[in-house]
């Protein structure tokens, strides 16, 4: 199980399909910083309260020229319900094989009533446009975390 990234660190390459129909890799988000969150699961209240606070500041991401993607387990149909019923102007990029959670240190053991299991660890990572992690939160709490990441972006 891979670690966590560090802060200036280079960002492990991916290549995942989105829910715009093509693949995402690192190559292609070279040159401009992103957000890239990973969550446990579509439609639950945490995930859905995240990705709509993303959505809601959309005008801060892109004046800052970036680009959010959200990231889970779930398939793409799964994804493309998520972000259709809410809205969402970003893509979702599922990782069902787990090389991108795995990756990126976030699939963990977790704990919940006693019960010991795998799954995402909720986390973020802005990725500078050279491709390194300028900043990393991980385990996140939902409420103040888009902020907290957007102030870092217009930091960047």
């Amino acid at each position: 199980m891979a670690s966590l990234p560090e802060v200036g660190d280079f960002a492990p390459a991916f290549s995942v399909p989105s829910t715009d129909h093509e693949s995402v890799s690192l190559d292609q988000l070279q040159g401009r910083p992103f957000i890239l969150y990973f969550y446990p699961k579509d439609s639950t209240p945490g995930c859905t309260t995240e990705a709509c606070d993303f959505r809601d500041n959309m005008a801060r991401v892109n004046a800052a020229g970036a680009v959010v993607l959200g990231v889970s387990r779930d398939s793409l149909k799964r994804h493309r319900n998520f972000r259709d019923k809410n809205g969402l102007p970003f893509d979702l990029l599922s990782d069902e094989e787990g090389s991108l959670t795995e990756a990126y240190g976030v699939w963990q053991e977790k704990k919940n009533y006693g019960k010991t299991y795998m799954g995402i660890v909720r986390s973020t990572f802005l990725v500078d446009a050279q491709g390194k992690i300028a900043a990393r939160w991980s385990p996140v709490r939902v409420k103040g975390h888009v902020d907290a990441v957007l102030d870092a972006l217009q930091a960047l």
